[in-house]
């Protein structure tokens, strides 16, 4: 008997990071098999003896997802990075060994204006705040990036919301000059440095039944350094 299961229908933005999941883990006596519009987009065995995604997949050569879909190896549950407006529509799994299928049904809009990258010149020593421009459910996990290195991370626990040297694999560059709102999810860099400049990145992840949406926003920072204007008078005496 098969068995049908059929989540709510999601909408994203254009530029998310959608990730479906399979909520099983993968083993040798099974088969994952993900479409879109009935079309094979990715498959993998338990043992990993066969893995392929878009054009691996289909015999019509399909390149719609080129380089843009993750497949995980232990859960095969399905990423489509990068997503676009034309990638709307319906994804299928099945999943052989329990002769079991799930349908998303996924809705992707075009760019929204809060999303658009920023670019901010500040002068040394001001403070700076960092906004998503979206409204943040509780349970959403922001982190901030700068130049690929997370420097900020805001969970539904402040106690386990982390800034700079907490975080993993972050150094001490900001230490004490991190301020977060855990409610908005902002990030405030005070008594900010020549040093700062650079791209920082902005993550928020959301979960709703099988599916994980992540959105990004980029902030190009350029710090001046401050200038003091000294004028000189020269007098001249006849």
């Amino acid at each position: 008997m098969l068995t049908v299961f059929i989540c709510s229908p999601a909408s994203v933005m254009e530029g998310d990071s959608v990730t479906l999941f399979t909520r099983v883990k993968t083993n040798q006596q099974k088969v994952i098999t993900w479409y879109s519009n009935e079309t094979i987009i990715a498959e993998i065995t338990g043992d990993l003896s066969f893995i392929c995604t878009d054009v691996q997949c289909n015999e019509d050569g399909t390149e719609r997802f080129r380089d843009r879909l993750k497949l995980d190896n232990q859960t095969g549950s399905l990423t489509i990075r990068d997503i676009r407006t034309t990638d709307s529509g319906y994804f299928r799994l099945f999943i052989n060994k329990f002769n079991m299928t799930m349908t998303f049904s996924i809705t992707v809009q075009g760019h929204s204006a809060a999303k658009q990258d920023e670019i901010i010149v500040v002068e040394e020593g001001e403070s700076i705040t960092l906004n998503s421009d979206v409204e943040k459910s509780p349970d959403d996990i922001v982190t901030f990036y700068f130049n690929d290195t997370l420097i900020t991370e805001i969970t539904e626990n402040p106690n386990k919301t982390c800034t700079d040297v907490q975080c993993e694999d972050a150094d001490e560059r900001f230490r004490d000059r991190l301020k977060v709102n855990q409610s908005s999810g902002s990030l405030t860099i005070t008594n900010i440095r020549t040093t700062d400049s650079g791209l920082y990145k902005l993550k928020i992840t959301s979960y709703s039944n099988n599916i994980s949406i992540s959105s990004f926003k980029s902030f190009s920072i350029n710090v001046t350094g401050k200038y003091h204007l000294v004028i000189q008078c020269i007098f001249f005496f006849f």
